[in-house]
């Protein structure tokens, strides 16, 4: 986000607060509906307020986004403390409650996966009747993403008796939904230990027992090659948009390197099974030319949330082997 922002008046945080409350009684009315009670509320939608707001039950976490200013370290910690008591004003939650960091690009994956801080807020979340841990002191990411609640919804009802593989799988959020959709085996690849150990614990935070699934702490690009040719029914595949991590051989980037990443895929791809490719990449374009099947759907506004509609940068695709293996259900939460 590159914009510049002067002293502030009065009369702009009046308008921020105005936003958020009007942001908030539209979107409480939807999550109370949808029994959702993690969302978004707020994001970028005033150029003097660059942050992201997601509401976390009684608690919220606002990430800034890195931009030019012309404030000092003072004025600009004043502004955040002023804008922090807007949001406790509107949302009615206590500023203790109120967790902001300050988000700058990543260029390095394993600069998420280090901690900012050391306070240890986690709490226990509700979604779709499941529970998961998140952190929101500590990390740059909390451990749940929001934007991905009605991908999660599909996975669960694609995973009966099926081999899942969730790929680059950070806290395992998708390997709880595929193990509550009653799966035959998940399988959860990341590179980070942090994230495997927190997925295990997100299992037995929902009563599923981690020793009847497989946890693998690993490099994907390494790892896929070692699996078996049509071992798998569902893949989900959520890579970062860049990584350097010293645990890989190379540079994974995924512009450049996603057909070879979804051609791996197909290969260990049962014949009727399915893959779910996501990024977030804001300039990605699919090389669909270079991918070894035709049956590839765009599903990106069939797995948007209310909470996103129009703001949503992630584009998430369905691909198979066989143009009849095309899903066209809406899991839109």
């Amino acid at each position: 986000m590159q914009t510049v922002i002067s002293q502030l008046t009065q009369d702009k945080y009046t308008m921020f607060s105005n936003r958020l409350h009007k942001v908030y009684t539209h979107l409480r009315k939807k999550a109370k509906t949808q029994g959702v009670s993690c969302y978004r509320l707020y994001d970028l939608d005033l150029p003097d307020f660059p942050f992201a707001i997601d509401l976390y039950e009684d608690h919220i976490y606002a990430a800034e986004y890195q931009r030019k200013h012309t404030l000092t370290e003072d004025e600009h910690n004043q502004w955040l403390a002023q804008s922090r008591d807007c949001i406790a004003q509107i949302l009615h939650i206590p500023t203790q409650h109120i967790h902001v960091k300050q988000r700058a690009v990543i260029t390095d994956r394993k600069e998420q996966y280090n901690k900012v801080a050391d306070t240890s807020a986690t709490k226990i979340v509700n979604e779709n009747g499941l529970q998961f841990q998140v952190n929101l002191s500590d990390y740059l990411d909390t451990g749940l993403f929001l934007d991905h609640r009605p991908t999660r919804a599909m996975v669960r009802e694609l995973s009966e008796n099926k081999e899942v593989l969730n790929l680059f799988a950070y806290t395992g959020s998708f390997s709880v939904y595929a193990a509550k959709g009653k799966a035959r085996t998940v399988h959860t690849v990341d590179m980070s230990n942090t994230y495997i150990e927190w997925a295990q614990r997100n299992f037995l935070l929902n009563g599923i027992d981690p020793n009847d699934h497989r946890f693998i702490t690993a490099d994907v690009m390494a790892l896929l090659p070692e699996l078996a040719t049509g071992s798998m029914d569902i893949i989900v595949c959520d890579p970062p948009t860049f990584s350097n991590s010293k645990k890989m051989s190379g540079v994974f980037d995924v512009q450049r390197d996603h057909p070879a990443l979804l051609n791996q895929c197909l290969r260990i791809l049962k014949p009727d099974g399915k893959i779910i490719f996501s990024t977030n990449n804001r300039k990605f374009r699919l090389f669909d030319h270079h991918i070894n099947t035709n049956a590839i759907q765009d599903i990106t506004r069939s797995t948007t949330g209310f909470d996103f509609e129009g703001k949503l940068d992630r584009q998430c695709y369905l691909l198979a082997h066989s143009i009849h293996d095309k899903l066209s259900t809406n899991y839109s939460a």
